[in-house]
């Protein structure tokens, strides 16, 4: 498997390493793609305390994105990202495989 088949932006590493200091945690982020939402799948973000043996694991500056080999399949290529908007802020997945979205993006269809 290529192990570039997934991107953190630089917004989304600083928001990571932001949110593990103040939790006293590592700064690993972890990507799962689970069934549910309005879309069918909906994407889940957590804080991990290392990463699995089987995870594909980006690093970017002070911060470590790990996805697991079934969410994987659902999201290679993507880009994780934090934005900030009137609206709120979240991380964010630009998923190229994903045919439709929910309007809150937190969800998608293949």
């Amino acid at each position: 498997m290529d192990m570039q088949t997934m991107t953190l932006s630089p917004s989304a590493a600083a928001r990571v390493a932001v949110i593990a200091a103040k939790q006293g945690k590592p700064a690993i982020l972890r990507l799962a793609v689970e069934g549910g939402g309005c879309s069918g799948f909906q994407y889940r973000f957590g804080l991990a305390d290392a990463p699995e043996a089987d995870d594909l694991v980006i690093e970017m500056d002070a911060a470590t994105l790990v996805v697991d080999p079934v969410s994987l399949d659902l999201v290679a290529g993507s880009t994780v990202d934090f934005v900030e908007s009137l609206g709120g802020s979240a991380f964010q997945v630009t998923n190229p495989n994903a045919a439709s979205g929910c309007g809150c993006g937190s969800s998608f269809a293949i």
